[in-house]
């Protein structure tokens, strides 16, 4: 069985920046996606992030974020390991983030959550002065 687990959440002043990991134990032979989701009180669960670990190591985006968030994956020392790189943050992306695990993928992925299988349990991001 694998297991996402999220780590790197904290309270950050708007404008600031934080990194997120997600961490997968277990051994990964096939293709995967990690996808980011946020989930705000009383609010839906956003897709905002994902990466095909991949021939194609595509990204995809959600337009409230794009251009503030970079999504990546660790180098050697760190398998099964993403980032994902948030810049000037806003309040309004104040959310439990979590992370998840499409396995196994295709050389896409996506920010819909239905195609991922394994979920982490999240971490806290509040921006507020």
């Amino acid at each position: 069985q694998w297991q996402p687990v999220e780590s790197g959440g904290g309270l950050v002043q708007p404008g600031g920046s934080l990194r997120l990991s997600c961490a997968v134990s277990g051994f990964i032979r096939d293709y995967y996606a990690i996808g980011w989701f946020r989930q705000a009180p009383g609010k839906e669960r956003e897709g905002i992030s994902c990466i095909a670990i991949s021939s194609s190591g595509s990204t995809v985006y959600a337009d409230s974020v794009k251009g503030r968030f970079t999504i990546s994956r660790a180098g050697d020392n760190a398998e099964n390991t993403v980032y994902l790189q948030m810049n000037n943050l806003k309040p309004e992306d104040t959310a439990l983030y979590y992370c998840a695990l499409e396995l196994p993928s295709g050389t896409t992925c996506s920010v819909d959550p239905y195609p991922y299988d394994f979920w982490g349990r999240g971490t806290q991001v509040t921006v507020s002065s």
